[in-house]
């Protein structure tokens, strides 16, 4: 029998706690770390991970509805009870004391009406007055429309909410006024503005433009269209899974939907093109006027949450600790008859913190402390010289599930390539200049999961380039050797980072999970996540190194890298009454 150890303060009260055990006492309770049979996986498994979340088995995707409830995280999300391929869509759930180790409950919405019998798809909560948390999602209907419906708690003494109820008003939104009834969905968290009305942002495409299209309603029930969406693009197309939210200028904490604190900035997400795009802006509650300071894809302008695999993210406000936590799905790199053989797909991000940066022109990622708890074999080592052209071996970890930090430093960057004005897309220019090729200042960085002899590696990696006025930080996650399998993809990602080579430290995290990279790179200012499926380089034979391809020396002042232990992640499954007849 698995044991699940979460940390319960003093401050979370007695019913939780007791609640809690008798949750793991009363029902059936089977760990899918560890328990193939409930699994019923195939045994050879080098590709599931360790430490981030992810379902026993069968198909994943959206993250939906996150929220903090009376000292308890819930995470629903989109999900295929009966394969590893999209379709019979639900909003599982689970839940955790810490976004870490995890208990997985029954399915919390299940198609089986006429406004969502083709499935329960994405949506979010939101607080109600007296603290009462709803469900906002997409249903698709008889006429595989998608409309707007409502879920409510079946007990609020529960703090769990393991029974939700569809709300008899469904639907509350429809495809109405030449609205396309194929591109309506994805509600926002709600928010109340200062005439005590609520508002929500729904997903939408005209005539080729994504668009969030705006509601108000007085009861939460009856609920009415604004004329004008409260931001549209030209240069994009459908928006999915819009999320709207306010960031503090100061930067230290998260703020609550529903702030009308004059010190914020507004942050509208828009997922398109396979990435998470966002804008940043000020909107004004009276007349709710969103005017964005740069808007989507203008003037070479390209904000993403992460420059890699990460899509259909969602954001909450963690009041416990007064924080914005982003959740991404991440997709798979295989194909569908891969998915299939290994029974599962999809994996949810490690939740991050999100903030606006000091300069107010971007947002700032980083991993949630609470997966700190997960570290336990370390190795470190100080002021390393690393050679033009050097591999240095970090070893006495298992560098297929493991932490890294490491920071690098110039001397001099007066022979630093020449940055050409064209080079604008950063995808594209660590797709030309891959961790083979060589330049004056980089590539330096890590090699991840490699085999002995590198045939197989992952480089993550910088480069560094002067223009007329200054220099120029490229980041880049390189996949292209990353199997000598034939069939995953393998594609390169890149990102510029603001930072100023000259007078800070170039400094790089990344999460190693068997087939899941995740890079922050500047303190968060760039995130890249790849997913890989190497097959030499896996478990015991996965190795960590750090590297310079430059022909210049580059130092490294710290360097941290830790093991990581698995999480817990449990189910509870109702046990039926005995028949006594």
């Amino acid at each position: 029998m698995t044991y699940l150890k979460l940390e319960v303060t003093m401050e979370k009260s007695v019913v939780l706690v007791i609640g809690f055990w008798l949750l793991l006492l009363g029902n059936g309770v089977q760990s899918h770390r560890q328990d193939k049979k409930h699994q019923s996986l195939p045994r050879d498994q080098p590709y599931r991970t360790g430490y981030h979340f992810q379902p026993p088995k069968n198909w994943m995707n959206d993250p939906n509805g996150p929220m903090y409830y009376k000292g308890v995280y819930h995470l629903f999300y989109q999900y295929n009870p009966y394969a590893a391929v999209w379709g019979n869509i639900t909003w599982a759930h689970s839940i955790s004391y810490d976004l870490v180790n995890w208990i997985n409950l029954d399915i919390a919405l299940s198609p089986g009406d006429p406004f969502d019998i083709n499935g329960c798809w994405s949506g979010s909560t939101t607080f109600l007055s007296g603290e009462k948390p709803v469900i906002l999602y997409t249903g698709s209907d008889t006429m595989n429309r998608q409309v707007q419906n409502l879920a409510e708690p079946k007990n609020l003494s529960d703090p769990l909410l393991r029974e939700w109820v569809k709300s008899s008003h469904n639907p509350l939104m429809s495809p109405v006024d030449g609205i396309d009834p194929k591109n309506f969905r994805d509600p926002t968290t709600a928010w109340q503005g200062p005439d005590g009305l609520w508002r929500v942002l729904v997903g939408n495409e005209m005539d080729g433009h994504g668009r969030a299209l705006l509601y108000r309603s007085q009861d939460f029930i009856t609920w009415s269209q604004s004329k004008e969406p409260i931001h549209s693009s030209t240069r994009t197309g459908m928006w999915e899974c819009p999320d709207f939210y306010p960031v503090s200028i100061d930067g230290k904490n998260g703020v609550e939907t529903s702030s009308l604190d004059k010190f914020t900035k507004q942050v509208l997400k828009a997922s398109f093109d396979n990435s998470d795009h966002y804008v940043l802006g000020n909107y004004t509650a009276v007349t709710d006027n969103f005017l964005v300071d740069t808007d989507f894809l203008d003037n070479g302008s390209d904000l993403r949450y992460d420059y890699g695999n990460f899509y259909a993210s969602k954001t909450f406000f963690d009041s416990g600790k007064k924080r914005r936590i982003l959740w991404g799905w991440i997709l798979e790199s295989d194909n569908t008859t891969d998915d299939v053989k290994k029974g599962w797909s999809g994996l949810q991000s490690i939740p991050r913190t999100i903030l606006l940066s000091k300069t107010g022109k971007q947002l700032i990622q980083w991993p949630l402390e609470e997966i700190e708890k997960q570290r336990i074999i370390k190795v470190s080592f100080e002021n390393k010289e690393l050679k033009g052209g050097s591999v240095l071996e970090v070893s006495g970890i298992t560098a297929s599930q493991a932490d890294v930090e490491v920071s690098f430093s110039l001397s001099s960057l007066k022979e630093a390539e020449l940055m050409d004005p064209s080079w604008v897309d950063p995808k594209l220019l660590c797709s030309q200049k891959t961790a083979s090729v060589r330049s004056n200042v980089g590539p330096f960085g890590i090699l991840v999961l490699a085999s002995k002899d590198l045939t197989e590696q992952t480089a993550i990696f910088f480069r560094v380039f002067r223009s007329k006025d200054n220099y120029v930080v490229l980041m880049c996650s390189d996949q292209s050797r990353s199997s000598v399998e034939e069939g995953p993809q393998k594609t390169i990602y890149g990102a510029f980072i603001d930072i100023d080579p000259l007078n800070e430290k170039i400094s790089l995290r990344s999460l190693i999970d068997h087939s899941i990279v995740e890079s922050f790179g500047g303190e968060g200012r760039a995130c890249i996540t790849a997913r890989v499926y190497p097959k030499l380089a896996i478990d015991n034979q996965a190795y960590l190194y750090a590297f310079n391809n430059g022909t210049l020396d580059v130092n490294i002042p710290t360097l941290n890298a830790w093991s990581m232990k698995n999480a817990q992640i449990v189910s509870s499954t109702k046990r039926r009454k005995p028949n006594l007849n």
